[in-house]
């Protein structure tokens, strides 16, 4: 038994020592050895202006806009326009078949001028009595009538005539000649261009920001390098009890014509003075159930005469975000190098290598490229 526990004893006793020998072999490396340096990308803070903005996504609608039908039956007489084209106020489109109904007319307007006759003897006939009150009433009568047959067969007649209700741009034709129309049947699409309404949704929140004639700025993927500018004409007067929105329109010159109904619109609405912010980009923020912490980059001197750089952790207050961008409040100040990219190999006073060869977005309105 002694024999076993003095072998034991050693056993164990060569086990520990050699465990305490490597590991104040590795210390001793660790102490002897450098720092790893990590390379980061980093840039300056700047203060720049802030204009404060809305972001919304909308729909073009036009200001006036139709499907051109026609009111009565009839047989397509006359095509008198093209797809696409520009059109006045009052411009025929499309003559209908009215044979029977100018027939119509001429029949009553003969009845209507024969009343009249009538009445003009009776009226004579009257001052010198040779007719009562009675008949002359009843002459009367029955030439307002002839003239109120003649006016609707004249609007029925008119009818057939299908006219452009205003000017503006014609879309592809529905109709062929000879075809028969039913009531309400689609002829055409109108629309006009010149300026167009953009319908958009805002959060009842952001209802104290939004006023009437506030300028709206639209973005388009079909003009990409084109702003379109507007301003702000109606706001609903009721909020949706379902999504808590409110329907907001805008409208929009478009002289040249190039935004059509039905388009989608980016939209930036801008929403009070414009201020000045320290800006850095959104990736150069660390966001934690501690706060939000950026590094900042520090040049020191060692003992030996060698700068070096090293990476602070600095706790910020953040404010609002437009684009790659958030504004700080407190933290850091103007002039403050904080890193952009690298963070995640950091810790409070690493040594860092800048190269900025690789630089994180910092567009205060990015917009999506295709490639």
């Amino acid at each position: 038994m002694v024999i076993m526990l003095i072998v034991a004893g050693v056993i164990f006793g060569g086990i520990f020592g050699y465990k305490g020998f490597q590991s104040s072999m590795m210390n001793k490396s660790l102490a002897a050895g450098t720092v790893p340096v990590v390379t980061v990308s980093a840039t300056e803070a700047a203060v720049e202006e802030w204009q404060p903005q809305i972001s919304a996504v909308g729909s073009l609608r036009a200001v006036h806009g139709v499907d051109v039908t026609t009111e009565v039956a009839g047989l397509v007489q006359s095509v008198d326009f093209k797809s696409g084209d520009n059109v006045k106020a009052g411009q025929v489109l499309v003559q209908l078949n009215a044979d029977t109904d100018i027939a119509k007319l001429q029949t009553l307007t003969a009845s209507r001028d024969l009343a009249r006759s009538v009445y003009e003897r009776s009226k004579k006939q009257f001052l010198v009595k040779a007719v009562s009150q009675a008949s002359l009433d009843a002459d009367e009568a029955d030439l307002k009538v002839k003239q109120a047959e003649v006016a609707q067969q004249q609007a029925q007649v008119d009818k057939k005539t299908i006219r452009a209700p205003f000017a503006g741009r014609l879309g592809i034709s529905a109709v062929n000649l000879g075809q028969y129309l039913n009531p309400g049947d689609e002829i055409v699409t109108l629309q006009a261009l010149d300026s167009v309404y953009v319908d958009f949704y805002l959060p009842q929140q952001e209802l104290s920001r939004v006023t009437l004639g506030q300028t709206v700025v639209a973005s388009l993927d079909v003009a990409p390098d084109q702003e379109f500018t507007g301003r702000i004409s109606a706001i609903s007067s009721k909020v949706d009890p379902e999504t808590r929105n409110v329907q907001i329109e805008a409208i929009i010159a478009n002289p040249q014509h190039k935004l059509l109904p039905g388009m989608y619109a980016t939209l930036n609405i801008q929403a009070g003075p414009a201020n000045r912010y320290l800006t850095i980009p959104r990736t150069s923020v660390t966001f934690n159930s501690y706060g939000e912490t950026v590094y900042a980059i520090e040049s020191t001197e060692g003992t030996d005469g060698i700068s070096s750089k090293l990476a602070k952790q600095i706790f910020v207050t953040v404010g609002s975000s437009r684009g790659d961008q958030v504004a700080i409040l407190k933290g850091i100040k103007e002039g403050d190098i904080v890193v952009t990219s690298g963070q995640l190999k950091l810790k409070n006073g690493s040594r860092v290598n800048v190269d900025n060869a690789v630089q994180p977005l910092n567009d205060p309105s990015p917009s999506p490229v295709d490639k």
